[in-house]
Order: C-alpha cells, then sequence, then structure tokens
C-alpha cells in the first residue's frame, strides 16, 4: 500500500473511530455527521467523502461482514464441506474470543446502541440479507458435492443452504448477544454456546450429506 492510500486509510479510521466514541456516549439517533466531524477534526464533506451513510459510520467493517461467509466458502480446500469450514471458523472464533463477535464486557453498550435506534437495527438486517446473499453466490459457485432429490432438478439448493447456514450462524450471534446482555459471565456463555453451535451445524452437515449415507465430520 502506497503513502496516499496509507494515509486515506488512517483519517478513514480516524473518521469511524471518533463516530464510534460518539455513539457509545451519546446514542446515534442524537449523533450529526457534523458531530462526528468535529470530533475528528475533519469537514462534513470529507466524513461524506469515505462513508455515504451515518449508518455506514457505526458499521464501518459492513463489507468485511457481509462477505465473510461467502469468502471461507469460496477459499476452502477442494471437496471439503461448505457448513463445516462455516461451523470450524465460528467455532475458532468462540475459542479465540473473537471480539467482532461481541465477547467482550464494551458489547453490551454497543448492542444497546442497535438496539435503541430503528435505522440501526434496519440495517443490521440489511447486512445479514447481504451476507446470505454472497454465500448464496459462492455456493453456486463452489458448490458441494450433493446429490440432486430426484425430480428436483431446479433445486434452488445454494439459496436453500446459504439460508440454513447464514440463519444458523446468525442465531449463534444473537445468543451470544442475549446471554452477555443479560450479564452471563462471558466464558460462561462462550462454553454453552460453542457445544450447541456445534451440534446445529453438525444437523445441517448430515442433511447436506444423507445421499451419501448420512456421515459428517466430527472433528471437534
Amino acid at each position: 500500500m502506497g503513502l496516499r492510500e496509507t494515509k486515506k486509510q488512517q483519517t478513514r479510521t480516524a473518521i469511524a473511530d471518533a463516530a464510534l466514541e460518539l455513539f457509545l456516549e451519546q446514542g446515534f439517533d442524537q449523533v450529526t455527521v457534523a458531530d462526528v466531524a468535529r470530533r475528528a477534526g475533519v469537514s462534513t464533506n470529507t466524513v461524506f467523502n469515505y462513508f455515504s451513510s451515518k449508518e455506514d459510520l457505526f458499521f464501518d467493517r459492513q463489507a468485511e461482514a457481509e462477505g465473510h461467509l461467502a469468502a471461507l466458502v469460496r477459499d476452502r480446500a477442494p471437496g471439503s464441506c461448505p457448513v463445516e469450514v462455516v461451523r470450524d471458523d465460528l467455532l475458532a472464533a468462540l475459542q479465540q474470543n473473537e471480539p467482532m463477535l461481541g465477547l467482550h464486557p464494551g458489547a453490551v453498550r454497543f448492542w444497546q446502541v442497535i438496539h435503541d435506534s430503528p435505522a440501526l437495527r434496519a440495517r443490521e438486517r440489511e447486512i445479514g440479507e447481504h451476507a446470505e446473499a454472497a454465500l448464496a453466490v459462492a455456493l453456486a459457485e463452489h458448490s458441494p458435492t450433493t446429490a440432486t432429490p430426484p425430480g428436483n432438478s431446479k433445486l434452488p439448493m445454494p439459496a436453500l443452504l446459504a439460508g440454513a447456514v447464514a440463519g444458523t450462524h446468525r442465531a449463534v450471534l444473537r445468543e451470544i448477544q442475549r446471554r452477555v446482555m443479560s450479564g452471563e459471565p462471558v466464558a460462561h456463555a462462550r462454553d454453552t454456546i460453542a457445544p450447541a453451535a456445534l451440534q446445529a451445524f453438525n444437523q445441517l452437515c448430515f442433511g447436506l450429506h444423507a445421499d451419501a449415507g448420512g456421515e459428517t465430520s466430527q472433528r471437534r
């Protein structure tokens, strides 16, 4: 990355950090883009050069979140199961207390800001929809080896599988959120959720590969 791109990335990060500070302090709906610009020490126009909306300031890693599951499927080893790849990535993130999962005390305020703002709740749903759509495309382009049931040659398998996988992934994240926001210790929440997530994804894997004898990997 050249010097110009590095400086642009630094400016973007500084703006996003300033915005998040304000949102956590005051709530999303109470903060204006002009407020963010003042906190970051830039003009309002500069903010809009990097972020097209106030929601983008809050979800500044939206593109990464939307493309994560699809990238796992596209980059998996040849012949490996896409459900297992998503499962193992999520379980590894749980084991490592990955910050993006919200396994830290500061996540409670972040989630509360979302809960208090209809605009952020709508954007959160949109991110989930985009992630599922991207996953469906990745599955269509890099499909698992599984038989098509007789009489269903046009079954939209990628879309159905993407809905099941992305939905299960979202459900795990929602359960983390529910438990942490209720005051449950992070370690207890993680240790309770991990085996349940493993079981849920293994059930999906069993259904996907039932035509191959009903066997699914139980590596963990």
